[in-house]
């Protein structure tokens, strides 16, 4: 039985595994490859990386290190979570995998807009759609940026990107059903309102197009402020709690309300970042470490 089995391969569940594989431990990180740091062409907002690093390099490093320490790795989706009465047991395939405690890492998935894979992927590689503006909001500066939403969120994040330009666009995805305030904040901070359905999306030149109630507009950047799914099924259906948007719920040692069961990085509530995430992930690494010395004694 291994000492700890981590689900997720983002940055998260890299780093603890980084720590786990330097306190010594048995650990197994199941990486299904389908982390949001692998989408990210450049980050400039990763402390020590002042020319930026993309994604892939910046999981390739962290992969690389904790393999070094002893982490097994295997390129596998769980696809079950149950508790033993020692511990947990995970499903990968036909296959059940014992360990005495289970980090969650998994992370979430973004919603999209509704455009073609292909173009979607091509935008954000260039940069036309982002969906981050706490970690990139800085590259939009005095840029012409567009806000794909509505509510409570869409204005939310529109009033954010706005502290980085003053052309800021709010559009709909059908039409804006905004509260009298919201409505006046965005009108005091000059935000464009515009209502959809947004069509025809397109990269035009070096910016991205679409068609809307408005007519044919374009933009340097687009941020989808439309959510997100929390990949937290795993841990619910194995008995943990978790909030209503799907966050699981975490102590201050990223333990869940299940004994022995981890959370770190976006699938516990927080802030989306790969620095907010690597520091949960040392946290749970090292309570884990303590708890299982507490079981029965690490010593060598």
């Amino acid at each position: 039985m291994d000492d700890c089995i981590i689900i997720g391969g983002g940055p998260a569940g890299l780093t603890a595994a980084i720590y786990l594989s330097r306190y010594l431990l048995k650990i197994r990180l199941f990486d299904c490859g389908s982390s949001r740091a692998a989408l990210i062409p450049c980050t400039h907002n990763h402390a020590g990386y002042p020319e930026g690093i993309s994604g892939l390099d910046l999981l390739a490093a962290m992969r690389a290190q904790a393999e070094k320490y002893g982490t097994v790795r295997e390129a596998a989706k769980v696809t079950g979570l149950r508790v033993l009465e020692n511990g947990f047991a995970a499903t990968v395939g036909a296959r059940e995998i014992g360990a005495r405690s289970v980090l969650l890492a998994t992370g979430v998935i973004n919603h999209r807009p509704p455009m073609p894979d292909a173009l979607h992927d091509a935008a954000l590689a260039q940069g036309r759609i982002r969906y981050c503006p706490v970690c990139d909001g800085y590259e939009v500066t005095d840029r012409r940026v567009a806000i794909y939403g509505t509510g409570e969120h869409g204005a939310r994040e529109a009033l954010f990107v706005r502290s980085f330009t003053r052309d800021v666009t709010l559009i709909a995805p059908d039409r804006h059903n905004l509260p009298p305030d919201q409505l006046a904040q965005l009108a005091a901070a000059g935000v464009a309102l515009v209502d959809g359905p947004a069509t025809g999306w397109a990269i035009e030149g070096d910016r991205l197009a679409l068609s809307t109630t408005a007519g044919r507009m374009a933009f340097d950047s687009l941020y989808p402020a439309l959510g997100s799914h929390i990949r937290s099924e795993l841990a619910v259906e194995a008995g943990a709690r978790a909030d209503d948007s799907g966050c699981l719920e975490v102590d201050d040692h990223q333990r869940t309300s299940l004994p022995g069961l981890f959370a770190a990085g976006d699938v516990a509530k927080g802030l989306d970042q790969i620095s907010h995430a690597m520091g949960e992930a040392g946290v749970a690494a090292t309570t884990i470490r303590n708890m299982l010395n507490a079981e029965t004694p690490l010593w060598r």
